[in-house]
């Protein structure tokens, strides 16, 4: 079974319209139509779609932008179609995972993306290195200053305060009160 996929942003003049028709023309017996950004991964429709695959059955898009804008998630729709014993078909950029060349597209598609991903990761990596490197560090920044922490600390370790005290008086955790005394009793 041909089961279409059309999706249009959210905007408010955009029509699924002529989508679902070239998605009839192509044979679509079924066609699952929304509303919603292909940036999102909770499209219902998608979902609906995806959980209706069978075996032997044919995911058609109008265009793989469509099924999403980001490659790294249309290769996880492409994962669960291939999981579904179905196949994936666009018509705009002749994509036909039933043939070998559409195959070979998919293939294609995956290892750019995982290049992409490589690559993503050793530029965040060397910028955490050059971070550090002129002494910035990441994390978020303490809500307490050196002033505060030490007060904390003389106040829970002498016994004019609880923990419990000191924690609503700055407004934080007592887990991070008790990281502050344990700190302080550490030489």
């Amino acid at each position: 079974m041909l089961l279409g996929y059309a999706r249009v942003s959210t905007a408010d003049d955009q029509s699924t319209a002529s989508q679902a028709r070239a998605l009839r023309e192509a044979g679509c017996q079924r066609i699952f139509e929304e509303v919603a950004s292909g940036g999102r991964w909770d499209r219902p429709e998608l979902q609906r779609l995806l959980d209706h695959l069978r075996p032997g059955d044919t995911l058609v898009v109008w265009k793989l932008d469509r099924l999403s804008r980001s490659l790294r998630d249309a290769l996880i729709v492409m994962e669960k179609v291939e999981a579904a014993g179905a196949g994936f078909r666009s018509l705009t950029e002749a994509i036909d995972t039933a043939t070998a060349a559409g195959r070979m597209m998919m293939h294609m598609l995956g290892a750019f993306a995982e290049f992409e991903r490589g690559m993503i990761k050793e530029r965040t990596a060397a910028g955490l290195r050059q971070a550090r490197a002129e002494g910035r560090v990441g994390g978020r920044r303490s809500k307490l200053s050196a002033a505060q922490r030490h007060e904390v600390a003389e106040s829970v370790l002498t016994g004019r305060k609880t923990a419990a005290d000191m924690a609503r008086l700055y407004g934080v955790s007592q887990p991070t009160i008790s990281r502050i005394v344990a700190d302080a009793r550490s030489p």
